[in-house]
């Protein structure tokens, strides 16, 4: 049981990592890391399981409050940007260029 864990976490934290690397869409690449979070707090929690230590359970709800947070943050960051340029593809937004 284990061993499955293990491998559905690192096929979420790839499909995350695939998906940051592909997407062009903002809310996609939100949803990326979020992947890429949720399959790291689930490694937190296998460990804690597995070994029987709860520091691994805290750190995996500090990673959720985390993803909270990132969301929140990043949604109010497109919606910005989304009202100045009118889009939200990462790559047409080129705010910082002189």
């Amino acid at each position: 049981m284990t061993m499955i864990l293990l491998w559905l976490s690192a096929a979420l934290f790839s499909l995350g990592v695939y998906g940051l690397l592909t997407r062009r869409h903002a809310i996609g690449l939100l949803l990326a890391v979020e992947l890429m979070l949720n399959a790291a707090a689930l490694n937190f929690v296998l460990f804690s399981r597995t070994f029987g230590q709860a520091h691994a359970q805290i750190f995996a709800l500090f990673i959720i409050a985390l993803a909270a947070c990132e969301a929140v943050v990043g949604l109010a960051i497109i919606l910005s940007l989304f009202r100045s340029t009118k889009t939200v593809l990462a790559d047409d937004v080129n705010l910082l260029k002189g």
